[in-house]
């Protein structure tokens, strides 16, 4: 399998979420983010736009949320139970598999997703995590958790100009969580969830500065 092509197609449609300002309905706001939606090109469920400002350097951010083996992101991130490095393909690209709690009351079981995770910095200082699934031979469906898939999806460490210590995260999220979950259940579990994403990586980014 191609994995470095399928990292760097994931990045390529980061970058086009980033520019594509069309269609995107607001569907939550919260002091540290504001999260929009649009159907999906990718499969039959929606692709989330989120934005905020988090007071701290784009490096410290990105300490925080770059998925690496033993990184910070297991220890504040309440959707990553843990999240290990399957295959190293270069420095840049990895396959990794993630595994998640139960969430939404129990309503969703444990869920494992297997992607292919591209990370880049630009000339302007920004950094990029890129990911897709994709299916790896060490990474068969397990039978207590249920796979569910990313399309592609990311995170943009975008630093202000002139503001050195604030930093803007824009992510997107699009992920089948797989299983037999009523459409409510997704459509109210998806944008709560990426709100305390943000409420989270705030208060993580902050416990790092001190």
């Amino acid at each position: 399998m191609d994995y470095a092509g399928l990292a760097e197609s994931a990045a390529d449609k980061m970058g086009m979420y980033r520019r594509d300002a069309d269609g995107w309905r607001s569907c939550r706001r919260t002091n540290e983010v504001e999260v929009s939606w649009r159907p999906s090109a990718e499969f039959a469920g929606n692709v989330y736009r989120a934005e905020g400002i988090v007071s701290a350097r784009p490096q410290q951010v990105w300490e925080c949320i770059k998925p690496v083996a033993g990184g910070l992101r297991t220890k504040w991130d309440q959707n990553v139970k843990d999240f290990e490095v399957v295959e190293t393909v270069s420095d840049a690209v990895s396959v990794c598999r993630t595994t998640t709690p139960s969430a939404f009351m129990k309503i969703i079981s444990p869920r494992e997703f297997v992607d292919v995770i591209l990370m880049r910095q630009y000339e302007d200082g920004t950094m990029l995590s890129a990911a897709t699934n994709v299916e790896h031979p060490l990474c068969p469906p397990q039978a207590n958790f249920v796979r569910g898939y990313n399309y592609p999806c990311g995170c943009f460490c975008i630093p202000l100009p002139g503001e050195p210590d604030r930093t803007q995260l824009l992510s997107f999220f699009q992920t089948d969580l797989g299983g037999y979950l009523p459409q409510t259940v997704v459509d109210s579990f998806f944008p709560a969830n990426i709100a305390g994403f943000y409420s989270n990586l705030t208060k993580a980014v902050k416990a790092l500065k001190a």
